[in-house]
């Protein structure tokens, strides 16, 4: 099975109060992410400033030896506030992510300048864990559970 994927930090920032205000103020939030057996998908909102905008997520699996980077999609119709835009990611994990901390911060480049969310300055952190297949309980008769049966 693939690992499971825990965000040590609330998994749905864009339900918290006050998010259209940060985005507002920072430029970039995190939305929201779920952990999938694909990866980890999440949602990205951003300030629209400028038509063209570049938005991406840029990630590590061992505390920034080394790091990738994965491009986030503009996610057509816009939200109905018409100021911000929304952009999904998808991380493409697999079994790396098991028994190991990924960290990630978001990225968004528009008319020359550039803006993260970091989670003011901690990093977006999920602990990775090997799902563990349910236990195999004993061996059960078919007929437990029917009536007792008389000759």
């Amino acid at each position: 099975p693939p690992p499971l994927l825990e965000p040590l930090f609330p998994p749905q920032p864009g339900a918290s109060p006050g998010f259209a205000e940060r985005v507002r103020q920072h430029k970039v939030r995190l939305e929201w992410v779920r952990a999938e057996p694909a990866g980890l998908r999440g949602a990205v909102r951003v300030l629209n400033l400028a038509y063209e905008k570049v938005v991406s997520v840029r990630y590590t699996l061992n505390g920034w030896a080394s790091c990738a980077e994965a491009a986030a999609t503009y996610q057509p119709p816009g939200p109905a506030d018409g100021i911000t835009d929304r952009f999904a990611f998808l991380l493409p994990l697999g079994a790396a992510a098991a028994e190991t901390t990924l960290e990630f911060a978001v990225r968004y480049r528009v008319a020359g300048a550039e803006y993260w969310d970091n989670n003011e300055g901690k990093n977006y952190r999920l602990r990775g864990r090997q799902r563990v297949p349910p236990a195999a309980g004993p061996p059960q008769d078919p007929d437990s559970s029917a009536w007792i049966h008389f000759i």
